[in-house]
């Protein structure tokens, strides 16, 4: 690989993440304002991603949680198909395994989020 090529792969995995997270966000109704702390951004900074202006950037704690959170929309999706309205009932529902909390109150957190996407997949994959 050339130089360029190398140094443009950074940049262009920025670009795939912050637009999967930019449309997953789209797909289940949630606002810049939720967004910013489920990813850890400034809600100014999450606003600017959801206009494709702002880009996550590779190693940091917002890419981990980026990823996550596309991880969430891609478990769920696997269980409710094609289906976002089914998608955003259940993240606004009230939920046991969440203590009764919605998993949108709960994905705002570091540890809510990664037990969200632990609840996810566990009932994507049932053993």
């Amino acid at each position: 690989m050339t130089q360029a090529a190398l140094a443009a792969e950074p940049a262009e995995r920025a670009l795939v993440l912050s637009q999967a997270v930019a449309e997953t966000a789209r797909r289940l109704a949630i606002r810049p304002t939720d967004l910013a702390p489920i990813i850890g951004v400034s809600q100014p900074s999450a606003s600017r991603l959801m206009k494709g202006q702002f880009l996550v950037k590779e190693g940091t704690p917002e890419w981990q949680l980026s990823a996550l959170f596309v991880r969430l929309y891609r478990g769920l999706f696997s269980i409710v198909g094609n289906n976002d309205e089914l998608a955003r009932v259940w993240l606004a529902s009230a939920n046991q395994a969440f203590g009764g909390k919605s998993p949108i109150e709960v994905i705002r957190s570091i540890t809510g989020l990664v037990a969200a996407c632990d609840y996810i997949d566990a009932h994507r994959a049932p053993v």
